[in-house]
């Protein structure tokens, strides 16, 4: 359960980073409201998977697993471009985070 409580929350990391950026510096309210609510909601999640899980593991998948999905978003918006670079990088990423639960 805690793992799934930490997958949840690293992807809520992803919606509250894209939710910061499309707040225009908290000058729009409804990206303002979703960054407050997803942030608080994914610390949270993070807090409960830390009560179980070793913290360096948590954190380590939490932000993999945030920070692969906020590119990932990025991408498909045609915020940021793609590359065989990036692609491949974000799939070691992944596995990254893959290792770190098979080692858990």
């Amino acid at each position: 359960m805690t793992w799934i409580v930490l997958i949840a929350s690293g992807m809520l990391e992803a919606v509250w980073a894209s939710a910061l950026a499309a707040s225009k510096g908290f000058r729009r309210p409804l990206p303002t409201v979703l960054f407050a609510a997803s942030m608080l909601a994914s610390m949270a999640g993070l807090a409960y998977a830390m009560t179980e899980i070793l913290t360096g593991t948590a954190y380590a998948v939490w932000v993999g697993i945030g920070a692969t999905l906020t590119v990932s978003w990025a991408i498909v918006t045609r915020a940021e471009r793609a590359s065989v670079a990036r692609i491949l990088l974000l799939g070691l990423l992944v596995a990254g985070v893959v290792g770190l639960k098979a080692v858990s």
